[in-house]
């Protein structure tokens, strides 16, 4: 399989989630990822609007064009800060609670790419691997929360360059959590994965950056996660595979 960029990679999982045959296993991720991202955000825009009117409501009524700039201004900013801070966060929460099902859309796809099986299916093939996807899970939220939260640190107190830094750690993230999958399922150690997708920076940081954007776009958000799912199996047939399994 020809190698491309991870813009095409990821682009390449919109047409997979539309294959014959791979329809019901995007159901479960597509489901929960619907779910969760829809109660999160009407709890999440519902307590802005709150934050907004309590803060507009400080300043005395005889400054009323203040109190409309103020609204003007803080509208924008809490809604862009809810989607790079919060997208990530509760797509990280998606992808924990639909791990086990993640994994097995992302068989499933290699096995439509390439015509091999990876080994015994099956439901209880599923429930056997429950604790190990999420064993992986936790090591994955063990990376990441610490680093999260010095990133987060930055994105508060730091304009422009921290929003910069943390729009970049949530790539680099989104590249772990949906590349990992894959070498999950061929039981590749979750730091022999890290280094390998940092022999390949350009590639899964292109891919992550789509993620995230994507991620930040209403409606559109909702299918991001078996798209990428997808758009990562993809890439690790077409680029990660034979090296990663040649080197394990």
């Amino acid at each position: 399989m020809q190698s491309h960029s991870g813009v095409h990679y990821f682009f390449e999982g919109f047409s997979l989630i539309k294959t014959k045959g791979l329809k019901r296993f995007v159901f479960v991720p597509l489901a929960i990822n619907l779910v969760l991202f829809s109660v999160a955000f009407y709890f999440l825009f519902g307590q802005i609007e709150f934050a907004i009117a309590y803060t507009i409501n400080l300043v005395p009524e005889w400054l009323g064009w203040i109190k409309t700039a103020i609204s003007f201004f803080l509208w924008p900013l809490a809604v862009i800060s809810v989607l790079l801070i919060f997208a990530l966060i509760f797509g990280t929460l998606a992808n924990w609670i639909a791990a086990p099902f993640n994994g097995v859309l992302s068989e499933k796809v290699e096995r439509h790419l390439t015509g091999q099986d990876l080994g015994d299916e099956g439901i209880m093939s599923l429930i056997k691997d429950i604790p190990r996807t999420l064993g992986r899970e936790f090591t994955k939220l063990a990376w990441y929360i610490p680093r999260a939260l010095g990133f987060l640190l930055l994105f508060i107190f730091v304009p422009v360059f921290g929003q910069l830094l943390w729009f970049l750690f949530s790539a680099w993230m989104m590249a772990i959590q949906y590349c990992d999958y894959p070498y999950d399922n061929h039981k590749v150690g979750f730091k022999r994965m890290q280094s390998h997708l940092s022999a390949h920076k350009g590639k899964a940081l292109s891919f992550g950056i789509m993620v995230n954007v994507f991620s930040l776009i209403p409606v559109v958000n909702f299918i991001v996660m078996p798209v990428a799912i997808c758009g990562a199996t993809s890439m690790w047939v077409g680029v990660l595979k034979p090296e990663a399994l040649s080197e394990y």
